[in-house]
Formats: C-alpha cells, sequence, structure tokens
C-alpha cells in the first residue's frame, strides 16, 4: 500500500445499542484490504475499548484511522471530563464507571490496559474538563 488510507467514525455517546459499531466497520474495512487477522483483531479490541470509554465517561466522541503501509494508527478524541490521572487510570481494575453501566457488565476497568497491551505505541493527552485525546498504533 504506497499511500494512505484514511476513516472517519462519529461515536454516539450514551448509547451501547451502537457502542461498537466503528471498530465493527473498521474490521471490514481491513478485511478487504487483505490485513492479517492478528493485526484486525488487535485494532478491533482497541477500538471496542476505547468507543466503550468514549460512551460509557464522556458522551461520546470521534475515532479517526489511518491506514498505511508501516500499519494502523487509530486516534479517539472525546470532549468529556478527562481523565484525572493516567497512571491511576491505567491500573488494571481501576474504574470510574457508576454502578448502572457496571450492571450492563461494562466498567471493569480493563478498557485502557487492554488499549495498551493490544497496541504497539499509544499515548493519552487528556484535560480534565475539556476532553482527552488517545493516539494509538498497530504495526504490521
Amino acid at each position: 500500500m504506497s499511500e494512505q488510507l484514511t476513516f472517519h467514525f462519529d461515536v454516539d455517546g450514551d448509547n451501547f445499542t451502537s457502542a461498537g459499531q466503528a471498530s465493527v466497520m473498521m474490521k471490514k474495512n481491513l478485511r478487504q484490504l487483505g490485513i492479517s487477522p492478528d493485526t484486525i483483531r488487535r485494532v478491533s479490541i482497541a477500538m471496542y475499548e476505547g468507543e466503550i470509554n468514549m460512551v460509557i465517561h464522556a458522551g461520546g466522541g470521534v475515532a479517526d484511522v489511518t491506514v498505511d503501509e508501516e500499519g494502523v494508527k487509530i486516534v479517539l478524541e472525546d470532549h468529556g471530563p478527562g481523565i484525572k490521572d493516567i497512571e491511576q487510570a491505567m491500573q488494571e481494575g481501576f474504574s470510574t464507571a457508576p454502578d448502572n453501566i457496571r450492571s450492563l457488565g461494562f466498567g471493569a476497568g480493563m478498557g485502557l490496559p487492554n488499549m495498551k497491551r493490544y497496541t504497539d505505541t499509544m499515548e493519552i493527552v487528556s484535560t480534565p474538563g475539556v476532553g482527552t485525546c488517545i493516539t494509538m498504533r498497530v504495526n504490521f
């Protein structure tokens, strides 16, 4: 692939029915491009976790994905409350999800750790009261 392809998705906030649609669409796009199943799996997991976080914590956001000859770059951006303590939020099992979200089976505190686990690089820029931007990359 000598050029890059970009995909843009709006993530609807407070809608668990549509949560995950962007990662499903991206999985289809990557399959059509002939990307390896392992890369597709890693991108899908990282994107899904990010989408769910945007729905739970930020009222939605956007996902921009770029595919180039080296891999897949995922940028998730929201205008939610931001992450007060990124180091704490990265700890497995730490969650600020309310009980009603946990009762739905979400909010176990594995979102950010899984996003980091399944990507080659991950950077979080978050400003409390402004929002969060997470940039991840999965290399081929």
